[in-house]
């Protein structure tokens, strides 16, 4: 019998996208752990704030940023899904 592969819903808010600045920044969340991120596009840089359950989210976050970029809104809420159980 195949084993299902855990999942946790990751909502993102974007509080701030400049197109001039090549930035877009925000609030993830998933189960207990709240991050805050800003993500440099332009050099593919994302900070990840505070460091406590960092590891677990940053990889997924920067999968869903740049799959979602030019849709992405200041004040829009979005979740995407992370194959584990955080």
């Amino acid at each position: 019998m195949a084993q299902r592969l855990p999942k946790t819903t990751a909502h993102v808010r974007i509080t701030r996208h400049s197109w001039p600045a090549g930035e877009i920044a925000g609030e993830v969340s998933a189960n207990q752990y709240a991050w805050q991120f800003s993500w440099k596009f332009r050099q593919g840089d994302l900070n990840v704030q505070p460091s406590l359950g960092r590891a677990l989210i940053h990889e997924p976050l920067g999968r869903f940023l740049e799959a979602k970029d030019y849709q992405l809104e200041p004040g829009g809420d979005y979740s995407f899904t992370i194959r584990a159980e955080l």
